[in-house]
């Protein structure tokens, strides 16, 4: 898998398949980082973190915030969607809610300016 390909369902059983359990975006990031052959030092330079950071975060010691899955989904050319979708069923699954987290992307509607002058 390259750093640059698409993420789709099918890759996240594919990734699940390889860590050999429920897949986290701490093991998301580690089977990317992995594939790639990426030294923890240089990954974590890309998503301009420390790279204990990215330790812990590989680890499941710490969670990854929606907002910052998208940067580094972003960075890393992948879905946000999916990086979205894995930080909030990290937080879910932390906090033993027993649920399965799908997200749906929303158009942002354009700001309509009123033209009209106040008289």
């Amino acid at each position: 898998m390259s750093i640059k390909s698409k993420m789709t369902e099918k890759t996240l059983k594919d990734v699940e398949k390889i860590t050999g359990t429920k897949l986290t975006l701490g093991k998301l990031l580690w089977a990317i980082r992995d594939a790639d052959d990426i030294s923890q030092v240089d990954f974590s330079d890309t998503l301009k973190i420390s790279k204990q950071h990215l330790c812990d975060i590989e680890h499941g010691r710490k969670s990854v915030s929606p907002k910052l899955a998208a940067k580094y989904a972003e960075i890393l050319g992948y879905s946000k969607e999916q990086f979205i979708r894995l930080s909030l069923q990290d937080l879910v699954d932390r906090e033993g809610l027993g649920v399965h987290v799908e997200i749906t992307l929303v158009k942002r509607r354009k700001k309509q300016h009123d033209s009209r002058v106040a008289a």
